[in-house]
């Protein structure tokens, strides 16, 4: 497994679990930055601007504010500069309709938010390594959901 740094993104209206993600990401064995983001707009408006450095894996929450998570999936795959970036929807909703929607839009993985901190922790370390092993924009529908 590679040492270099790991830029991550997450966009989550959820104060709380913006920072459980944080501590999460702290705790695992990756080196990893973590750029937050409150909503979708605010994330789409950082990934817009020139010459900026792109993350390796961005963390989407479905049901945002502004932009939600399929509407910023769109977005980054419709561009050109984003479109092979890795994506994985992050969300409490374990909906059908919505895993479809977002394998659909072009996301990596669909990630059901953990119910406990270390959980949370494997869940992230796990998707993390896997991103690092193998090339997630081969996403077939088998290994699509996170659980």
């Amino acid at each position: 497994m590679s040492k270099s740094l790991l830029n991550i993104f997450l966009a989550d209206d959820d104060e709380d679990d913006r920072m459980l993600f944080s501590e999460a990401l702290e705790e695992i064995s990756l080196k990893t930055t973590l750029s937050l983001f409150s909503h979708g707009q605010e994330l789409l408006d950082y990934l817009f601007q020139p010459d900026i450095q792109l993350p390796n894996f961005i963390f989407l929450d479905l049901n945002m504010p502004i932009k939600n998570g399929l509407q910023c999936l769109t977005e980054i795959r419709s561009n050109p500069n984003l479109k092979e970036l890795n994506v994985a929807i992050y969300s409490t909703s374990s909906s059908q309709y919505d895993i479809d929607e977002s394998y659909l839009n072009g996301a990596n993985l669909y990630i059901n938010k953990p119910n406990s901190f270390t959980k949370l922790r494997e869940v992230i370390e796990k998707v993390l390594t896997r991103n690092e092993e193998m090339n997630l924009s081969a996403v077939c529908k088998e290994n699509f959901l996170f659980r």
